[in-house]
């Protein structure tokens, strides 16, 4: 018996493997699609994630530069006064002249300390940058910021409020600043210190910080030009109060 086998049309046209062939094919560009679609969301989250980084370490430096700077004008105002008692002690005959500088010497530490707050009590901006050493160096810092403002910005200035060392040569001279000059030139260099521990860590150059701080300092113009003006008012009070104490030593008052 002569059995012919026949091949069945559709498979004899190749269909079956041209639909094996196209769902193949459509499965990879499917594949392909949903990689390309999360890869490039993982991809935009992690730029936009180190970019918020990059924008917070950069808060918290532009933030310690300028509190190192504070703390630089009031240590050299408090240097300058003690030159000005070396000054006085070999001449007392000097003290009209001298005057201005005991009376300016009144320091003034203010700290804005919002990006303290925003760095230091928010778990999710910690998260953001993810680094742990940094986070504990930031901490320290603004730890001996806070140390620094009850040594001078509290203390000095609450003793020399009380003791008016700018009242007369004598009260001048009595006046012990070189306490205040020890105490607070140590702070100061352990905060300059985590400073360029922070700069290290975080690779933040000379030329960006550079920058960051121009642009800031044109978004802040107009609160430079407010401390200017503040400035130059406490300058007339005090050639004002000058001009009436001379008034009064004529008076013998």
């Amino acid at each position: 018996m002569n059995i012919k086998l026949h091949t069945p049309k559709s498979l004899k046209a190749g269909s079956g493997m041209g639909s094996l062939k196209q769902f193949l094919l459509s499965l990879f560009a499917t594949s392909v699609s949903i990689a390309l679609t999360f890869g490039t969301a993982a991809i935009i989250e992690y730029k936009s994630k180190q970019k918020a980084k990059r924008e917070i370490v950069m808060m918290v430096m532009y933030d310690m530069y300028n509190s190192l700077k504070i703390i630089n004008d009031n240590d050299s105002v408090i240097i300058r006064t003690m030159d000005a008692q070396l000054k006085l002690a070999e001449d007392t005959t000097r003290f009209a002249e001298l005057w201005e500088v005991f009376a300016l010497s009144i320091p003034s530490v203010e700290f804005t300390e919002t990006t303290e707050r925003i760095f230091s009590s928010s778990i999710e901006t910690i998260n953001t940058v993810g680094n742990v050493l940094f986070t504990e160096s930031v901490a320290q810092f603004y730890l001996d910021r806070k140390r620094y403002k009850a040594i001078v910005g509290d203390s000095l200035f609450n003793d020399l409020i009380k003791t008016g060392p700018f009242t007369s040569a004598k009260s001048a001279l009595r006046f012990e600043y070189n306490t205040y000059a020890i105490m607070s030139s140590g702070t100061r260099l352990n905060m300059r210190n985590t400073f360029k521990l922070c700069k290290e860590m975080m690779e933040v150059s000379d030329e960006e910080l550079e920058t960051y701080l121009e642009e800031r300092k044109e978004m802040e113009q107009g609160l430079e030009d407010s401390s200017g003006e503040r400035n130059l008012i406490m300058n007339i009070i005090t050639k004002k109060q000058k001009d009436l104490n001379d008034a009064k030593k004529k008076l013998n008052l």
